[in-house]
């Protein structure tokens, strides 16, 4: 009997369970895991005894090779209740199963798991992706070993520790959902979308379902069209419209043209008035107009504020990076009079008014211009954000840098 510091899975997966005394008492069809800890923790054991399956304790278990193979051996099958959570079985739910590789941001297929021997019980280590994962499950990789080995090949191998791996299955439709994709939760907005549109529809809806509201926002706007609207029909209209609340207004109006006229109709109903008359009036205009991409989440001030009263509001409203690009002044009628920058409004004394800081020669376009017109403007003047005006100069939105580029990128796309 040789003791087992660490083993795959797949070598004991299907093997017999021994009592002390070698007498069979039944094959190991699972291990189920304590997952609440960074190195999940094996608990228990799925055992097939004849006709009836049932769930054991493992801390009676022992791991040891002979001859060369497996041996699994048990003191007592003491049935447990694990219908905890925090459990996961390793067979059913990862093995074969999508996962996420955090440190490659990307969806990987699980061939294998790796699991370790400690004094303290067996815990699982790392998942196996690599081609050698799935030949030893066939029972291929050593005699391909000894083919490779004199020609001075090896087959691909790849673990990734458990520590950088987030499982992507529902273990239980009774899950916590705050807690269960908690490492996605860190992955910026943009690898999280890459990340969601590599997976079935189901799963996208799942995993989309566990993020809180401002970071399932934010996610949104960045995933492909196909994803946005497999993920706004799946959840519950209650839920979509809160989400669309805390999105841009040309976001959402983007977002909207690509889905069912129906569910788009039932999504704006949904929504709160002042919301959604926002996003109508965007959706209303045509194509390839800077209106139709526009956003009217910007900050505009009077040009009788101060310095002082200008900095008090933006310290209350804490607008997001690219809606202070440029501050916009207006009159009492809305209409865009200039614009100050940052720097200008730092370095002036804290009772200058607006009007003597801000520059008078304002670069914009109207609504109704086409788009073609905004790629000529911001190379022209370097830059950051255009502001938007209707035929009697009053501002009523502003077109970001970002913007303008998704919306190249888009019509690229359209060409190919």
């Amino acid at each position: 009997m040789a003791n087992v510091t660490s083993f795959y899975l797949s070598r004991v997966i299907g093997n017999k369970v021994y009592s002390e005394d070698k007498k069979v008492l039944g094959k190991l069809l699972d291990l189920i895991v304590d997952a609440k800890n960074i190195r999940p923790k094996v608990i228990a054991a799925k055992v097939k005894s004849g006709k009836d399956v049932q769930i054991v304790d493992f801390s009676f278990f022992i791991i040891y090779k002979e001859k060369g193979q497996y041996v699994i051996e048990t003191r007592n099958l003491k049935p447990i209740d694990v219908q905890r959570e925090d459990t996961i079985m390793l067979v059913k739910h990862i093995l074969d199963k999508q996962i996420v590789d955090m440190n490659g941001r990307k969806v990987v297929r699980v061939n294998d798991i790796r699991l370790a021997v400690l004094s303290t019980g067996v815990y699982v280590i790392a998942v196996d992706i690599g081609l050698e994962g799935l030949l030893r499950r066939l029972g291929l990789a050593k005699p391909l070993k000894k083919v490779l080995k004199p020609l001075g090949k090896s087959i691909p191998s790849r673990l990734i520790l458990w520590d950088d791996v987030e499982p992507l299955a529902s273990p239980r439709l009774d899950l916590k959902l705050s807690t269960t994709y908690s490492k996605l939760s860190t992955l910026h907005p943009s690898d999280l979308a890459d990340i969601i549109e590599e997976l079935d529809k189901k799963t996208q809806a799942y995993v989309f379902s566990t993020l809180d509201e401002e970071k399932a926002a934010d996610v949104l706007e960045e995933l492909d069209v196909e994803a946005q609207r497999n993920v706004l029909e799946s959840l519950p209209v209650e839920k979509a419209a809160d989400l669309l609340e805390k999105m841009p207004a040309d976001e959402v109006a983007d977002i909207l043209d690509e889905i069912k006229e129906e569910r788009a109709e039932e999504l704006l109903n949904e929504m709160e008035k002042e919301a959604s008359e926002e996003v109508k009036e965007l959706m209303e205009y045509p194509e390839n107009t800077v209106g139709s991409i526009m956003t009217t989440d910007f900050i505009a001030f009077k040009t009788h504020f101060t310095v002082e009263q200008t900095i008090e509001e933006l310290r209350r409203l804490k607008p997001e990076p690219d809606e202070i690009y440029y501050l916009y002044v207006v009159d009492n009628e809305e209409r865009l009079c200039g614009v100050v920058s940052l720097r200008d409004l730092v370095i002036s004394e804290p009772q200058t008014p607006l009007y003597e800081i801000m520059s008078r020669n304002v670069v914009y376009v109207k609504d109704m211009d086409n788009v073609n017109s905004l790629v000529e403007i911001i190379s022209k003047y370097s830059l950051l954000a255009v502001p938007v005006v209707d035929d009697n100069k009053r501002l009523i939105g502003v077109v970001i840098i970002n913007d303008i580029v998704y919306e190249l990128l888009k019509v690229r796309k359209k060409l190919v």
